[in-house]
């Protein structure tokens, strides 16, 4: 099986959760902390050449406590906040976290990805979901707690399943109607309330395709900040039914051979033929699994 080689899953910080509570060990990381600064579209600051351009928590004194931690690269700490209109000039460069997994060195990557994840959720999680009461943040930005009824609130991710579906000698693939054209990809679905991973894959395979899968494994996981999902990687079993589609999730679905997916990873197929999951995602790792095991 091919080693892991997506994103957002290699260069990770030390998440230093003792550090969350220890306001004083805080204040002392703070100005010489790296900190990440997003727009309200998650994208990063960037230099002329389109690295990562982190500021330090020297130059925003006044705004360690909004501030969240990330954790430690060794004796460094970094953190994340959002960035403000005054911090902000027009010629500002700004990345994207898709062209940074591609292009940043991987713990740079891997720090947008965390950043972007939990200030997404900051965002949106400004006000208790039970009274309505304004959430403070603590432990270092991980703790929302309501200023009424003091219910906590935790960042939000959101499980889902992502499976190479075969039936022995095919791989089945799906495509969105909004994707390149050409594009197709492993069938994927969100786990619901008291399913099991497993019972997800059958669920959620039968549901976009009509495929019934008679077992199912599972090889890694990928944490994809789109905005807070973590996209649990399955190689699934499958009967050899004819693939039919309920035009609400997918377009089309169909199975691929051996030779047709091994075009597409070479790149043989920029002009005619499959086109296949870039390489920043799970999805692709997967397709490469499935076609290195036979």
């Amino acid at each position: 099986m091919p080693s892991p080689s997506f994103a957002f899953i290699d260069g990770a910080l030390d998440r230093a959760e003792h550090v969350r509570s220890d306001s004083a060990r805080l204040a002392t990381l703070w100005p010489d902390a790296r900190v990440l600064l997003l727009d309200a579209d998650g994208r990063a600051q960037a230099d002329d050449a389109g690295a990562l351009r982190a500021s330090t928590g020297a130059r925003h004194p006044d705004r360690s406590a909004d501030a969240v931690l990330l954790g430690l690269d060794g004796g460094q700490a970094w953190f994340a906040l959002p960035l403000l209109a005054d911090e902000s000039g027009d010629s500002d460069q700004r990345v994207d976290l898709r062209t940074a997994a591609a292009t940043w060195p991987v713990r740079d990557a891997t720090a947008f990805a965390q950043a972007r994840a939990v200030l997404h959720w900051r965002a949106r999680h400004r006000y208790c979901g039970a009274c309505g009461g304004a959430l403070r943040y603590d432990r270092a930005g991980w703790l929302g707690r309501c200023t009424q009824c003091h219910l906590e609130h935790y960042p939000r991710t959101d499980p889902a399943v992502i499976v190479a579906v075969t039936d022995g000698e095919r791989l089945l693939l799906g495509r969105q109607a909004n994707w390149p054209a050409r594009r197709y990809s492993t069938l994927a679905g969100f786990v619901e309330p008291g399913e099991t991973l497993e019972q997800t894959v059958v669920r959620e395979v039968f549901e976009e395709s009509a495929v019934r899968v008679r077992s199912c494994r599972y090889l890694a996981s990928q944490p994809w900040p789109f905005p807070s999902s973590l996209m649990l990687g399955f190689v699934a079993e499958a009967e050899t039914d004819v693939p039919r589609v309920n035009d609400v999730e997918l377009e089309d679905a169909r199975w691929f051979t051996r030779d047709e997916v091994g075009a597409a990873l070479r790149g043989e197929t920029k002009d005619a033929g499959l086109l296949v999951s870039p390489r920043l995602s799970i999805s692709r790792w997967l397709i490469e699994t499935w076609h290195a095991s036979l």
